[in-house]
């Protein structure tokens, strides 16, 4: 942890009630550099990150939370003019915790090959076999391409093998 995220620690545990030699003596830092950083105004960079930060979050709810950093650096940069980097975005979002929406909304492709309606209105049944055949077809992927099987499921198997006996 750097020593600005062990000063804000101190202040939390000084806030408790702890003593601030001792927490700077377990933290690991110099007291007098702590009573510095409680008493030093905010650094430049610091303020502008947390103006980005401002500017992120409002471009993100603009969005309606789906843009991720890459969206959000973009409209920064060409929507509002900011000169930003991608990596400060990338960084300030995941330190302020927004995050975009996975992957994209793009329209899948349609299939080109035409599909046959249903040409037997869902009536599967036939007084005879070899009236109608049903098949049910199964792709299985292999190392060298796919297979695929079609198995008749019209009849059962005894009526497909013409080895049916009726009974009276």
């Amino acid at each position: 942890m750097p020593p600005k995220g062990r000063y804000a620690v101190i202040a939390t545990m000084a806030a408790e009630g702890l003593p601030v030699e001792v927490c700077c003596r377990v933290l690991d830092v110099s007291v007098s550099g702590y009573y510095a950083w409680r008493t030093r105004t905010p650094s430049a960079r610091s303020l502008r990150h947390v103006w980005l930060t401002e500017q992120i979050r409002a471009v993100h709810t603009a969005s309606r939370g789906t843009y991720g950093s890459r969206r959000v650096h973009a409209d920064l940069r060409l929507g509002r003019g900011l000169i930003v980097g991608y990596h400060a975005v990338e960084m300030l979002m995941r330190r302020a915790g927004i995050k975009g929406l996975p992957g994209s909304r793009r329209p899948r492709p349609k299939h080109e090959t035409p599909t046959v309606g249903d040409l037997v209105n869902r009536d599967f049944a036939r007084a005879a076999p070899n009236l109608l055949w049903v098949t049910d077809i199964t792709e299985h992927p292999t190392r060298e391409g796919k297979v695929y099987c079609a198995v008749p499921t019209s009849f059962p198997r005894w009526a497909r093998s013409g080895t049916a006996t009726t009974t009276a």
